[in-house]
């Protein structure tokens, strides 16, 4: 037979367990927090001409630009070369944080899902619809560029010809 103090003690013990529970789970919450903040992620363009630095959540934090940069590409390559590279920094940063994430998710869920906000989506609820082509002869297709001189020396040949 239970007395009402056995009782009223277990109760307590299962409260300051369930106590002990939260303040765990609080506690590694707040570690996954730190490392989520300090999630990172780097990236250089092939020639090494850009060098792009990404923290949390893809905030570009550091671009490098080279010397040769500026005399390798044109302005129009060199904006490309530097959203590739800074995407590629972000794709390395957003890897990071899926690591971190994993570790205290249930073995299922998908880090990179949940990030998205598809974890609980079936994929035609979130996929996009298919693009529309162009109608042909509406596409620039710049195919001149390859045989034309590096925009700085063209540049300079001017200058000397004035």
């Amino acid at each position: 037979m239970r007395v009402r103090g056995d009782s009223v003690d277990d109760h307590r013990a299962q409260v300051e367990e369930l106590l002990a529970d939260y303040r765990r789970s609080r506690e590694q919450l707040a570690a996954v927090q730190r490392e989520l903040a300090a999630v990172s992620g780097e990236a250089s363009s092939p020639d090494g001409s850009v060098s792009a630095v990404v923290g949390p959540g893809g905030k570009l934090v550091g671009l490098e630009l080279s010397e040769l940069a500026y005399r390798r590409h044109r302005p129009e390559q060199l904006a490309e070369l530097i959203v590739r590279t800074v995407g590629e920094a972000a794709g390395a940063a957003a890897e990071d944080s899926y690591r971190t994430l994993s570790a205290v998710l249930p073995a299922a869920t998908d880090p990179a899902a949940l990030v998205a906000g598809t974890a609980d989506l079936a994929p035609a609820e979130y996929e996009p619809e298919p693009a529309r082509r162009p109608a042909r002869g509406l596409v620039d297709d710049d195919e001149d560029n390859e045989q034309r001189e590096s925009w700085l020396d063209s540049e300079l040949i001017d200058r000397r010809v004035r």
